[in-house]
């Protein structure tokens, strides 16, 4: 299996982030002080306590320069780590390590903060059922490291992209004309159930409780909660269990929207399987990483 750092897109991210920095002229400050001879030795550290994830991306960037760089990894993607902390080491060609200190930097900063807040959503709902999930809500162009960090934190991927799996939301339920059975969102789940089968697994965003056993009915898989109450959620939960699904297929409910890391136990002690956050990647900090360098003689 290829790794995530060998993949295309990252490889595409990596090109485009270093012509951002060095343009046609490249790096002016070390064309003028770095010696094409100089030779340096660097270290990475932990500023804060976290989770660390996207080093191994130094190593193509520095393939990438063209530099002789020597590389070695002092923690795994997923690991956690303390203020003070070594995390990555290397040693080679002088303005090969410059010129990539910020590229790389930035990448990984931006996956250790979100595969910290990955982890710290994990944690606030340890001894639970619920499983913490991502969304689409990433940044541009860094989709896929960005759930690989997500992964590394300990939490879960929603579905990657439009490509992958149905969601069907309250845009799309704007267009189904009501069915039958009074239900704009069966409707939505019927039409996709029987152009797509049984394997694809199709959810949908309901907003209101008198929908849900419709849509189970329907053939949903599973079932988005959306901005509703802990105490709805807990309400959802028992008409789910009470609701026989087609094929004995098993529903799963997700709750989401409006929810806070101070109110995510609530929502997980009302019985929910799921809860997808865009915060784990929209809303993240990034870790705070510092590389020093030395020379060697």
């Amino acid at each position: 299996m290829t790794s995530i750092y060998d993949h295309p897109e990252t490889q595409q991210l990596i090109a485009l982030a270093l012509h951002e920095d060095l343009r046609l002229a490249g790096d002016l400050t070390c064309a003028t002080l770095v010696p094409p001879s100089a030779r340096l030795a660097c270290v990475i550290r932990a500023k804060e306590s976290g989770v660390v994830c996207g080093l191994p991306i130094f190593s193509r960037i520095f393939a990438a320069l063209g530099g002789l760089v020597e590389v070695g990894f002092c923690a795994e993607d997923g690991a956690a780590v303390i203020p003070g902390e070594v995390v990555f080491r290397a040693q080679g060609d002088a303005a090969t390590i410059l010129k990539a200190e910020r590229t790389g930097l930035n990448v990984c900063q931006r996956l250790s903060g979100t595969a910290t807040m990955a982890r710290t959503y994990v944690n606030a709902v340890a001894g639970t059922q619920a499983r913490i999930l991502d969304t689409r809500k990433t940044t541009p162009g860094l989709r896929a490291l960005e759930k690989y960090a997500v992964v590394k934190g300990g939490a879960g991927n929603h579905r990657i992209g439009l490509y992958d799996q149905v969601l069907i939301k309250e845009n799309h339920i704007a267009l189904m004309p009501t069915s039958p059975g009074g239900s704009a969102p069966a409707e939505a789940v019927r039409r996709c159930r029987s152009a797509l089968g049984p394997a694809m697994i199709v959810e949908v965003e309901i907003e209101h409780l008198a929908d849900l056993a419709a849509v189970i009915v329907a053939g949903a898989d599973i079932v988005l909660l959306d901005n509703m109450t802990p105490e709805q959620v807990r309400d959802a939960v028992i008409e789910r269990n009470a609701t026989p699904a087609p094929d004995g297929r098993t529903v799963l409910l997700e709750a989401s929207g409006g929810i806070t890391l101070t109110s995510l136990r609530a929502y997980a002690e009302a019985g929910v399987d799921r809860i997808s956050t865009g915060a784990l990647t929209h809303s993240v900090k990034a870790f705070d990483l510092s590389m020093r360098c030395t020379p060697v003689v």
